[in-house]
């Protein structure tokens, strides 16, 4: 799969946020992070993608690395969207969230590991996206093995076609340092 430049450029301010470390270090590693200033991120709900115009109902981006205690907030850059996030697409124990149809969500990320949210009217077009917090090992697979159909599906796909390799590129960075 082809990455835009938007994608690039987004993957590349998301991954200089974090330490690189590997996926099953990372929770040792993320001490020194703790003391950090936590970050704002901020997701748009838009009609279509503004690199590509074939694809329609994203956010944008739709893979997102954060740390511990940042924020997200879920902007209705268009109207007609939310974003959810149930219990079984986050950590355990972790804050899910239920936004309302054009209103802004705003969610701390205060518990490690993947979280995959969605807007519920398009779900099945494949209104999907994923957001990586600190050490993702505890669930990471339980979420990428999830029971997506039709285009949420083929985005989920791609989105953890991305994150993999992210992930392999945090972990070959922290053996090599």
């Amino acid at each position: 799969m082809k990455q835009t430049r938007r994608e690039h450029l987004v993957f590349l301010g998301a991954t200089a946020t974090v330490t690189l470390t590997p996926l099953t270090a990372f929770a040792d590693s993320h001490a020194s992070e703790e003391n950090a200033e936590p970050m704002v991120h901020e997701i748009q709900m838009l009609n279509k993608d503004p690199e590509n115009s074939k694809e329609r109902q994203v956010f944008v981006p739709d893979l997102l690395r954060a740390n511990v205690g940042d924020t997200v907030k879920f902007v209705p850059t268009d109207k007609g969207h939310n974003s959810e996030c149930s219990a079984k697409n986050a950590p355990e124990g972790a804050t899910v969230w239920r936004g309302k149809i054009n209103k802004e969500v705003e969610v701390v990320l205060d518990t490690p590991g993947a979280y995959a949210y969605n807007c519920k009217p398009h779900r099945t077009a494949g209104m999907v996206g994923l957001i990586l917090v600190g050490d993702v090992s505890g669930n990471y697979e339980d979420i990428k093995g999830g029971r997506y159909r039709g285009k949420e599906k083929k985005r989920m796909e791609a989105i953890f076609e991305r994150a993999d390799a992210m992930l392999e590129e945090e972990a070959a960075a922290a053996e090599s340092s």
